[in-house]
């Protein structure tokens, strides 16, 4: 007896559900942008998505669990590498540092992804859960694979300093003021050439803070 049908049958019934996950999550995602993630129910996410809260539950899970999904989605829309290449030289140490700079800024610019934060932010005191799911499913993975770079390029002699505090730096030096004022809504995102720039100078600069070992930095 053939099992196609019935295969297919399956299939279709898991593509609906995916679909409805993710029309759910879509609704999460406004729902919160919108009231606040404190001020969002989950009655408030099953009408906008038109699903019963019985289907939100059993597809997606709790509020917390829509958004940190939706964080999830977000930060994977924009796959970091596990890990980054090697470098035998200070010139490649700055081209790595360049397109890592331009992948990690391209992604946290993101307009989903600032708004993310400001959902974060607004509701450190009422949800600290929120602002600690965005730290770990964002933010620490893209420093977690900095300081692994910057750590075996220290042990090659490239550059001179402590991994952790060169990834502070060289994140400060990446975006200054800009996350701040996406934030605040003051400027738009940043174009693909900005971004670029951006890059560019702040794995420069953090070659000039922290030369190869042995060579004394040169101020001013």
């Amino acid at each position: 007896m053939s099992t196609r049908p019935t295969r297919r049958r399956k299939t279709a019934a898991g593509s609906d559900e995916a679909a409805l996950r993710q029309r759910i999550l879509g609704a999460a995602f406004s729902a919160f942008t919108e009231l606040g993630y404190s001020r969002t129910s989950t009655l408030e996410i099953a009408t906008r998505a038109r699903v019963s809260k019985r289907e939100l539950y059993a597809l997606v899970g709790n509020k917390l669990d829509m958004l940190v999904t939706c964080i999830r989605d977000r930060s994977e829309r924009f796959p970091l590498p596990a890990d980054l290449p090697d470098s035998t030289d200070r010139e490649m140490l700055r081209a790595v540092l360049t397109r890592f700079g331009e992948r990690f800024l391209k992604e946290v610019t993101d307009p989903d992804v600032v708004e993310t934060f400001r959902i974060a932010i607004a509701e450190a005191i009422r949800a600290p859960e929120v602002a600690r799911a965005l730290e770990e499913l964002g933010r620490e993975r893209g420093r977690s694979v900095l300081r692994g770079a910057l750590a075996r390029a220290r042990e090659g002699a490239l550059l001179s300093g402590e991994p952790d505090e060169m990834a502070r730096q060289f994140f400060v030096l990446l975006w200054g003021d800009l996350i701040m004022n996406l934030l605040l809504r003051t400027v738009k995102p940043p174009t693909g050439a900005e971004i670029a720039r951006r890059s560019a100078e702040a794995a420069s600069a953090l070659l000039v803070l922290h030369p190869a070992r042995g060579v004394a930095r040169k101020d001013g």
